[in-house]
């Protein structure tokens, strides 16, 4: 049964103070009047924390973030709200630790993010799309946030200047437990030298609240030039920008990453193909091709249903060999391979139950994109 009231705000002498610092804090209190039922409402108060300059704009309410993260309540202190912080003593205001900061001396880029309803699957955990994407996000924020980023999507300024790109050449990518719709996730990024001509990105995702690793992944890229879409070698410009950054760290141990030539299918070889793939608008990334995580979705068409519903994907090997437009249609190709001996130097730290190769290539030509590996783990066998 509704009740009805009325509210007087009070505005303390601090927050008109507080206005030309372009912050101030209220505190409104309601009293409840009682209703034809007489039924008797208690005092109730909620604290705002506004910015001066867009008055509309609420930033938290009893230190829950308006966009549905909750980070805990925030305490006040006289007419001062005291932000929430992580429980490990990070010294950084909320708005820091969820749009990202660097951490380690600046070597490690860290950013935190809620798994939302969109980006689970029928089993309420995330895809593993969801990760690829959160570790591009990441990736392209670290750029951003080093002061390094151009015009272009994740480019320096010197790549800018030359009309350069990163292209993914090569990604792997080893999930221990997928995250479940309202879990919150902290993403580390950091890179280093691949080579002469390449750089090599490490992630790590941790359960935020139990501080947990729950995937790492491990990446090479190198740079395109934008208009003859040819690699090219990295300018002297561009590797003075970037080596400080550089940090001789590994995601994942050699002796447990993913280094095997993938082989190629062929239409003898494969044992379920999958055509009339075509790529959408949608699919584009500003670097005018098909985004490197729209791949994963087209390779996995060609896996079987019952595989999709009964087994989780936890290692997953990707071999970019050339780009995809929008006008291009595809074929997803898999096969079974045979399951790792018990005793096998496998790289990863669980056998897999089952293991597939794929290829995804051009319909017209039957050129390849993308060569892959998978590995997958019962989900009734994990459970048990």
């Amino acid at each position: 049964m509704a009740a009805t009231c009325t509210a007087r705000v009070h505005i303390q002498e601090p927050f008109r103070k507080a206005e030309k610092k372009n912050f101030g804090v209220t505190k409104a209190v309601f009293y409840p009047r009682r209703n034809t039922n007489s039924i008797k409402l208690k005092k109730r108060s909620f604290s705002v924390v506004a910015s001066g300059t867009t008055p509309l704009n609420v930033d938290t309410i009893n230190g829950r973030k308006v966009n549905g993260t909750y980070v805990g309540e925030a305490a006040i202190i006289g007419n001062k709200i005291i932000e929430p912080h992580k429980e490990s003593g990070v010294d950084a205001p909320l708005h820091a630790i969820l749009l990202g900061r660097f951490v380690e001396e600046r070597f490690v880029y860290r950013q935190t993010f809620i798994i939302r309803s969109y980006e689970i699957g029928p089993d309420k955990t995330a895809t593993m799309e969801t990760l690829m994407n959160l570790l591009q996000e990441t990736a392209l924020n670290h750029v951003t946030s080093s002061g390094l980023a151009g015009n272009g999507f994740g480019a320096t300024r010197e790549m800018s200047l030359r009309k350069l790109i990163w292209v993914v050449t090569r990604i792997h990518i080893q999930v221990q437990r997928y995250s479940s719709w309202g879990d919150v996730v902290e993403i580390d990024t950091w890179v280093d030298a691949a080579g002469k001509n390449g750089m090599r990105r490490d992630w790590i995702i941790r359960d935020y609240h139990t501080q947990e690793i729950i995937t790492r992944a491990s990446s090479t890229w190198v740079i395109m030039n934008q208009e003859t879409r040819r690699l090219s070698k990295i300018p002297e410009q561009v590797r003075e920008e970037v080596i400080p950054f550089y940090l001789n760290r590994l995601a994942i141990a050699p002796e447990k990453n993913d280094n095997e030539k993938i082989d190629k299918l062929t239409d003898k070889t494969a044992e379920r193909i999958r055509s009339g793939l075509a790529p959408r608008w949608s699919d584009m990334d500003a670097n005018q091709h098909v985004n490197n995580v729209k791949y994963i979705g087209w390779i996995l068409e060609s896996v079987p249903i019952n595989v999709l519903q009964n087994y989780d994907l936890t290692s997953m090997t990707l071999e970019y060999r050339r780009e995809c437009r929008q006008s291009n249609l595809l074929e997803s190709l898999t096969t079974s391979s045979e399951t790792l001996a018990e005793d096998s130097n496998s790289y990863n730290n669980r056998r897999p139950d089952l293991e597939f190769t794929h290829l995804l290539r051009m319909l017209a030509d039957k050129a390849e994109i993308v060569r892959a590996r998978t590995k997958w783990h019962s989900k009734q066998n994990q459970q048990e």
